[in-house]
């Protein structure tokens, strides 16, 4: 059994938690989100707490347990506090800026990458080369970021490109001359 279901998500101040049927609902300063468990798992709030437990022993039960837990603690944190992720843009004339509900990159290709803002997502730049990701769901500001980072990966040799800015690139030596 999952060690990670059985804890009980807590639900902080200024968050309001509603199950109706296998929908959950969450409420905070941030937004509101919602998501339908699979029938093979229960959510109950009780005592400021919501609590997941499995309704049969079949393996898709076993394995959904500490997922549905997982997503239930992601959408409490996010209506809370929300999330953030930031890239960091390097090359000579590689650059972001926003244009209304769209980020434009100039990453080295003979073009302009246009990628269209998704709704429930904010992105801000700093100085052409920071660019901050910020929502109240894990899953698509993580998506987001992901696809951002994928229109140029950052290259071990000059390490040009999009990155996180947490992430480690392990740098490669160029040819030897001999």
């Amino acid at each position: 059994m999952s060690r990670i279901g059985k804890e009980p998500v807590l639900i902080p101040a200024g968050v309001v938690v509603e199950v109706a049927g296998a929908t959950v609902s969450v409420k905070g300063s941030k937004g509101e989100l919602s998501y339908t468990a699979p029938a093979c798992v229960a959510v109950k709030v009780e005592d400021n707490a919501v609590v997941v437990s499995r309704t049969d022993n079949s393996r898709h039960s076993a394995a959904m347990f500490g997922t549905v837990r997982s997503i239930v603690n992601n959408m409490v944190i996010g209506v809370d506090k929300g999330y953030k992720k930031e890239l960091l843009i390097d090359g000579v004339g590689y650059k972001a800026q926003l244009k209304g509900k769209e980020l434009v990159l100039s990453l080295g290709y003979s073009h302009d990458i246009d990628f269209a803002i998704p709704d429930g997502i904010q992105i801000a730049v700093d100085g052409g080369t920071k660019v901050a990701i910020e929502g109240i769901d894990k899953q698509l500001v993580g998506q987001v970021a992901a696809a951002i980072r994928d229109f140029s990966p950052v290259e071990p040799y000059k390490g040009k490109g999009v990155r996180y800015s947490d992430e480690q690139i392990r740098r490669k030596e160029g040819k030897a001359v001999a």
